[in-house]
């Protein structure tokens, strides 16, 4: 077969999968009410660090371990896009005179800490929590926490100010902002802990005893939950168990509290290729494919709704095999990004990668259509944009200009300085040849085959590039602690569905600033612009004068190139035909909607 013909190939066979599967997105975010019973069987890739909420702001694996024990103030409703009221409602208070803004938090009245099968009493939840958590925890600096820097707004005669929090009563409490702010209820949502726990800690310890409270050598049983689950044991390297909680505070129409399975079963396991064995047993009630899977699941399928989400009648009692869901293009887009922390200033790869012109030069050897066809079967697109589509400040026309062209590869490199000699291999004006690592999460088939593919193309200009596999803690110990990467391939959960989520990430002094974290000052030009950008227009309500800002704090990033974005795939999602899935959805803006799930 010629080139031509196997990507023909390989385009038809794509449709044919996803002609094979369910799409079943969520339009209304209305759900029947279920039957309480039953184990859902879940897994994780490793054990938690902690069962500490500090120390889960910065591993995700502890984050996924306690969310189903913590819950926000506020919910935002993708479908209608706007803010509803979760453990709290709200009221913005804007004072446009005195160019000041209030948020007020109203707790419901029915939330508690509780303990498993009452082992202690129950403890309200009041305004203490939030306000003890907001400047004790996040407003200590010492605690560390990644929301600190968010606890600041710079002012316009070059002063930060603080966003500051008020206890009215028990259940009333208020953030009083410095200006006046675009989103303040994403800007004071936030997930709290228990603080008649965490202040005892801190009073008898400070941050130390904080961040060393519930290890993952205490008994879950002692951990307190305002969620739908408690964790009760705790096996390393085996399994996470958790019980349902019957005082949850959200319930259905007739009066049960979600979620409804009894209970939780999370299996720690090595890597994906496990999780899929144990999902074709029936011991994982979902899996999420990666495409060199994803011919196997579908053929194996046996779906019990039709290709538009509507029941098939004759199945609608099946209970054996899985059904597979599909949703449009991923909100999120892993990428490639360059180490130019001033720590690696001694090493030859720092002085090339704070030239723009060589990482703009990489986003051209970075073949994407290839990525789509060789590693993901076909299903999926380029990411040439900075915001994702869902993003109200996307525009079709602010896309990337550096894409995937040796010619222009040359051209750039040639600017910055770099040649290719006799030998074959590119060598900077120093007569340095160059070569870096690119690191990524070991175990990623995708990303070892993304990183194959980089090294390809870049060897045809004389790039030598050595691909890493990695633990993937490592990574984050690398990109937050050491700063001793060199390049790396990564993925941030999240979209950006508000323009000014991911500050900790954007903005200079932000801890996961990962080319260059935490800088006391902006290091460029260009990230001093950003910064302005950012902190002006977060601060404008109107769409339209607000625009003209995103729209320029988008450019900046595309041209600077200091993450590269690969693509986003085409996502897959497969469910055991044991559960009902009348209120099961699957899109690329909610993903895969368990909530509501009940055993048939």
């Amino acid at each position: 077969m010629t080139l031509s013909e196997i990507e023909a190939a390989r385009a038809a066979g794509a449709n044919e999968l996803v002609e094979k599967t369910v799409s079943k997105p969520n339009t209304s975010n209305k759900f029947g009410s279920g039957k309480v019973g039953g184990t859902w069987n879940d897994s994780i890739m490793g054990d938690p660090k902690s069962f500490n909420l500090l120390v889960a702001e910065k591993d995700s694996t502890t984050a996924s371990v306690m969310a189903p024990l913590v819950q926000y103030l506020a919910d935002y409703d993708i479908i209608e896009r706007k803010w509803k009221p979760y453990l709290a409602d709200f009221e913005i208070k804007i004072d446009e005179e005195n160019d000041k803004l209030d948020v007020l938090y109203t707790l419901r009245d029915d939330i508690y800490w509780t303990f498993y099968d009452n082992a202690k009493p129950r403890v309200k939840i009041t305004s203490d929590d939030v306000v003890f958590w907001y400047n004790e925890i996040q407003g200590d600096e010492e605690c560390g926490s990644s929301a600190y820097n968010s606890h600041f707004m710079p002012m316009d005669d070059g002063t930060s100010a603080p966003i500051t929090i008020e206890k009215i009563d028990e259940r009333r409490f208020v953030f009083h902002f410095p200006k006046i702010i675009a989103e303040p209820i994403l800007s004071t949502n936030t997930e709290f802990g228990p603080a008649f726990l965490y202040r005892a800690a801190k009073e008898k310890g400070g941050a130390a005893a904080v961040k060393n409270l519930f290890t993952v050598a205490t008994d879950p049983r002692e951990i307190p939950s305002c969620g739908p689950y408690f964790l009760t044991e705790y096996t390393p390297g085996q399994r996470l168990l958790y019980k349902r909680n019957p005082d949850y505070w959200k319930k259905d129409e007739n009066g049960e509290s979600h979620y409804y399975p009894e209970e939780q079963v999370v299996q720690i396991i090595g890597d994906q290729n496990t999780a899929f064995l144990l999902f074709k047993q029936g011991k994982l009630e979902s899996f999420i494919p990666s495409p060199e899977q994803l011919e196997e699941v579908v053929k194996n399928s046996n779906n019990t709704l039709n290709l538009d989400g509507t029941p098939i009648a004759e199945k609608s009692s099946e209970k054996s095999g899985y059904t597979v869901f599909n949703a449009d293009g991923s909100m999120n887009a892993s990428f490639w990004s360059f180490n130019q922390n001033p720590k690696n200033k001694d090493e030859p790869f720092y002085e090339w990668f704070c030239k723009k012109e060589f990482r703009q030069a990489m986003s051209c050897l970075l073949n994407r259509e290839r990525i789509i066809q060789q590693a993901y079967r076909g299903l999926g697109e380029p990411t040439y944009s900075f915001f994702p589509a869902a993003n109200k400040y996307y525009d079709e026309n602010i896309i990337l200009q550096y894409r995937y062209s040796h010619s222009h590869a040359q051209r750039l490199l040639a600017e910055a300085g770099f040649s290719k000699h006799d030998d074959g291999f590119l060598y900077d004006e120093k007569g340095r040849k160059v070569e870096f690592d690119l690191a990524f999460s070991a175990g990623t088939a995708i990303f070892s085959d993304i990183a194959q593919i980089i090294t390809d193309e870049c060897k045809k200009e004389g790039i030598t590039v050595m691909a890493r596999p990695t633990d993937f803690q490592k990574l984050v110990d690398q990109l937050m602690g050491t700063y001793d990467w060199q390049t790396i391939m990564i993925g941030f959960g999240g979209g950006s569905i508000f323009p000014t989520q991911g500050s900790n990430v954007w903005v200079s002094d932000g801890n996961l600033h990962l080319w260059n974290p935490l800088q006391k000052s902006p290091a460029t030009e260009w990230e001093a612009r950003v910064d302005e950008i950012y902190h002006k227009a977060k601060c404008i309500v109107d769409y339209e004068k607000a625009k003209p800002y995103w729209d320029e704090y988008q450019k900046i990033f595309l041209e600077q190139c200091p993450i590269v974005y690969l693509i986003r795939s085409r996502s897959f999602f497969a469910l055991q035909n044991r559960w009902d899935m009348s209120n099961f959805y699957y899109d690329n803006l909610n993903g895969a909607e368990t909530t509501y799930l009940w055993l048939k």
